[in-house]
């Protein structure tokens, strides 16, 4: 509902131009409610302004990160990471300024008006190269150890009531899906953005949870 509030009080002051900010993964027809909301978002966006653009990126990296910033605290207090479904699902880490400079472009470029974009970086990875190359920039040893998707939903039911928990049932559904761009969908590249790789990235904050 705040997506339709915001977009309607938008369109209520003849704003032609809007950016909504969404997810790869959005669907009313998944099984989580993450993705549910997004696509939900989305309807009321494009119902309020047609001519809004939606931006949908994959796990967005940089200083303030809820990805690898979490894992590598959770590193830092665990003998393990578990790869739930044995790591395999795919990511296309985007870098948190190309996700900026795409909401400028959008913005400012009319032609981009009721489009859909699914932004990526230049290089897909398993969950497990992330955080094989996480531990390498934190200089963690840690075992990564894969915990089957029943498992995993076993536990998330307990996690899920602590705070900020680290699993969730929805998560572990969203899990089972890879989250990278669809590349029927326009991209970074049709806004005329290099995407950064996650080695130009990381070293910038990574290196803050090394032993010293």
């Amino acid at each position: 509902e705040g997506a339709r509030t915001v977009a309607k009080s938008a369109a209520d002051e003849g704003v032609q131009r809007f950016v909504q900010l969404s997810a790869i993964g959005a669907s009313s027809e998944s099984e989580a409610a993450y993705a549910q909301s997004k696509a939900a978002g989305e309807a009321a966006v494009l119902e309020a302004i047609p001519q809004a653009v939606i931006l949908r990126p994959s796990i967005v990296i940089g200083p303030e990160d809820d990805f690898f910033n979490r894992f590598a605290k959770m590193a830092a207090l665990a003998p393990a990471l578990p790869l739930v479904g044995g790591g395999e699902t795919l990511y296309q880490p985007v870098a948190v300024q190309d996700v900026a400079q795409a909401t400028c472009e959008a913005l400012e470029n009319p032609e981009c008006g009721g489009e859909i974009y699914e932004l990526g970086g230049p290089d897909i990875f398993s969950f497990k190269n992330l955080m094989e190359i996480m531990l390498r920039h934190t200089g963690q040893k840690r075992i990564l150890a894969p915990l089957p998707f029943f498992a995993a939903q076993l536990i998330s039911r307990f996690t899920q009531f602590l705070p900020n928990p680290p699993l969730t049932p929805d998560q572990v559904i969203m899990l089972r899906s890879d989250n990278i761009a669809d590349d029927k969908l326009p991209g970074l590249g049709d806004l005329g953005i290099a995407p950064t790789p996650i080695e130009s990235v990381l070293p910038h904050y990574l290196s803050r949870f090394k032993s010293r």
